[in-house]
C-alpha cells in the first residue's frame, strides 16, 4: 500500500483541481463563442462525452508528446526515437526525419531477445521462408503449423503443466479465457490492482466478482470466508466455482505476489488458482520458469498458468498451461481459438529458440548468463535509485521498477528532461493508475550493460532534482563519508 505524504497529496489535488477548473471554463466560452455555427451531427448524438472526453482534450492532449513515441530499431539497450512536432498546441503530432538515439528504459525486453540474435534470427528467418509471415486461417481450420504444436509442447514442459494452449494475443488470453472457465454463479476474486485484461475478462463471465485487497493474503482469506459462508446473491446457494485471479508481478507495481501464502488459502477453501505471468515468466527464477520457480510453489498448486510471450521471449502472443483436460475443453469452448487468426508462424519460432536458450538447448550459457545479468542489472538499479532518495516500489529481483511522481506537472517534466538528455522513459498516468499515484515505469533487461544503468542513474538524479521528485533524504556516498571523517578528526 502506497501512503502519500500528506504535501504531496493536497499539491496534486490542487494541480488537478485547477486542470479541471481552467478547462471547465474554456469549454464554457467555447459553447458561447460556436453556439451560432450549425451543428454537424444531423441529429446523432455525440459519440465522444462526457469527463473521458474533456481529459483526453483539456488534459492528455497538452502532454500527448510523452506517450506513443515511434521507434525506427529494435528494442535494443538503445534505440532510436522519431522526433515529432506539433502546430497546433500538441492536438496533432507529425513525425520529422530526425531520430535520437537513446537509452531504452521503456520496453519489456527483459532478456535481450527483441533484438538480432545469433540463434534466434536466422530460424525465424528460416519459418518465415517456410510458412510465410501468417496462416492466415484459425487454429481449428488451417491455422495450426507444426509450429504452433511444437510451441505448445515446448511452452508446457517450461512452465511444468501438462498441456498448453497459444493465442496471439496476450491481452486477448486474460479476456477470452475467464468467460470460457467461469460464469453465471461462479465467484471471481481478484487482485484490486489486477490488470485491464483481467478485469474486463472477469467482467464479460458474467460471475460475482469480489476485490481483495493488493497481495493482502489475509484480507483474500476474509472474503473466501465471508462469501463462501453467504453463497450466492439472493439464493444463497453454494458456488458452482470459485476462482482466485492475481499476478507473479504486478506490472504497474513491480511487486512479486505472495503466492505460498495465497496459494495455502485458496487449498484451504477449495478455490482455483488462476496465475498471470505475464512479467515474471522468463523474467524471476533460477532458470526463468517464473515465481513459482523463484519463491518455491509447486506448479502443481496452481491449476491456471497464464503468461505472454511479448516480455522474456521477444515475440507476441500469450498461452494457458494446465491439466491435458484443462486444454482440450479450452480448444473446444474459446472464442480466440475458434475464431482469431492463429499466432505468426515466425512469431512461434522466435518463442521456441528464445526458450531453448533459456534453457541451454543451443548448447551455450547465454540463457543462464541472460538470467543472472537481468536479476544483478534490476538490483543494482533499484538499490541505486532509493539511495539517492526516489519512491521506488517493488521487489527485489523484478525488473519493473515504478518511480512515483505524483503531481500532473511532473509527468511531462520528468519524460520531455530525460529524453533530452538522451534517456527514454515511459511514464504512467490516470487511468492507467489511480488518479493521485502518477509514475515512471523503468523496465530493465538484460541487455544493458553497467555503463547503460550509470548513465541513466545520472540523468535520473540529475531530472529528479530539477523536478523535484526525490521525496526521501539520499544516503551519502563513500566521498561524503570520508570528508565528513576528515572533519570530525
Amino acid at each position: 500500500m502506497i501512503t502519500i505524504p500528506y504535501l504531496t497529496a493536497l499539491s496534486t489535488y490542487f494541480s488537478y483541481g485547477l486542470l479541471f477548473a481552467f478547462g471547465q471554463f474554456r469549454d464554457f466560452f467555447r459553447k458561447i463563442f460556436d453556439w451560432w455555427n450549425a451543428s454537424n451531427l444531423q441529429g446523432y448524438a455525440p459519440i465522444c462525452l462526457g469527463l473521458e472526453d474533456f481529459y483526453i482534450r483539456r488534459l492528455y492532449l497538452r502532454i500527448q508528446d510523452c506517450f506513443g513515441r515511434p521507434i525506427c530499431s529494435p528494442p535494443d539497450a538503445w534505440f532510436d526515437v522519431v522526433e515529432r512536432v506539433s502546430n497546433d498546441n500538441n492536438k496533432t503530432l507529425n513525425g520529422t526525419t530526425k531520430v535520437s538515439r537513446c537509452l531504452n528504459l521503456g520496453s519489456y525486453n527483459y532478456l535481450g531477445f527483441a533484438a538480432s540474435d545469433e540463434y534466434c534470427t536466422p530460424r525465424v528467418i528460416e519459418s518465415l521462408k517456410r510458412f510465410s509471415a501468417s496462416t492466415c486461417s484459425t487454429r481449428v481450420d488451417g491455422g495450426t503449423t507444426t509450429l504452433h504444436s511444437e510451441l505448445e509442447v515446448c511452452v508446457a514442459n517450461f512452465v511444468g503443466k501438462p498441456a498448453a494452449i497459444v493465442f496471439g494475443m496476450g491481452y486477448v488470453t486474460n479476456s477470452a479465457i475467464l468467460p470460457v472457465l467461469i460464469g453465471k454463479g461462479g465467484l471471481i476474486i481478484s487482485d484490486s490492482l489486477n490488470h485491464n485484461s483481467i478485469v474486463n475478462g472477469a467482467r464479460g463471465s458474467g460471475s460475482t466478482i469480489r476485490i481483495f485487497q493488493h497481495n493482502t493474503p489475509s484480507h483474500l482469506e476474509k472474503v473466501l470466508r465471508e462469501h463462501i459462508a453467504e453463497g450466492q446473491p439472493r439464493t444463497h446457494r453454494p458456488w458452482k466455482k470459485i476462482i482466485v485471479v492475481v499476478e507473479g508481478i504486478y506490472s504497474m507495481e513491480g511487486e512479486l505476489c505472495q503466492l505460498p501464502e495465497i496459494v495455502e488459502i485458496c487449498k484451504k477453501y477449495k478455490a482455483y488458482v488462476y496465475l498471470d505471468e505475464a512479467h515474471s515468466i522468463g523474467a524471476v527464477g533460477r532458470s526463468g520458469r517464473g515465481v513459482c520457480e523463484l519463491l518455491g510453489v509447486d506448479t502443481a498448486d496452481v491449476e491456471i498458468m497464464m503468461g505472454t510471450f511479448t516480455k522474456s521471449f521477444g515475440s507476441c502472443g500469450g498461452y494457458i498451461a494446465g491439466s491435458k483436460e484443462l486444454i482440450e475443453y479450452l480448444k473446444y469452448n474459446c472464442p480466440a481459438h475458434l475464431y482469431a487468426t492463429s499466432i505468426s508462424p515466425p512469431a512461434a519460432q522466435q518463442i521456441i529458440s528464445s526458450i531453448k536458450v533459456i534453457l541451454g538447448v543451443d548448447g551455450s550459457s547465454r540463457g543462464a548468463q541472460k538470467l543472472a545479468q537481468i536479476r544483478e542489472n534490476s538490483n543494482f538499479f533499484r538499490s541505486e535509485l532509493q539511495k539517492m532518495g526516489f519512491e521506488v516500489l517493488g521487489d527485489n529481483d523484478s525488473p519493473v521498477m515504478p518511480i512515483m511522481l505524483y503531481n500532473p506537472a511532473k509527468i511531462p517534466a520528468f519524460s520531455r528532461e530525460c529524453l533530452k538528455r538522451k534517456v527514454a522513459v515511459v511514464t504512467v498516468a490516470f487511468p492507467a493508475t489511480p488518479l493521485l499515484l502518477a509514475r515512471a515505469r523503468i523496465c530493465i533487461s538484460a541487455a544493458h550493460s553497467r555503463d547503460d544503468l550509470i548513465k541513466a542513474l545520472e540523468v535520473i538524479s540529475e531530472v529528479g532534482d530539477l523536478v523535484g521528485i526525490k521525496y526521501f533524504p539520499a544516503e551519502p556516498n563513500k566521498e561524503q563519508l570520508e570528508a565528513n571523517r576528515v572533519k570530525l578528526e
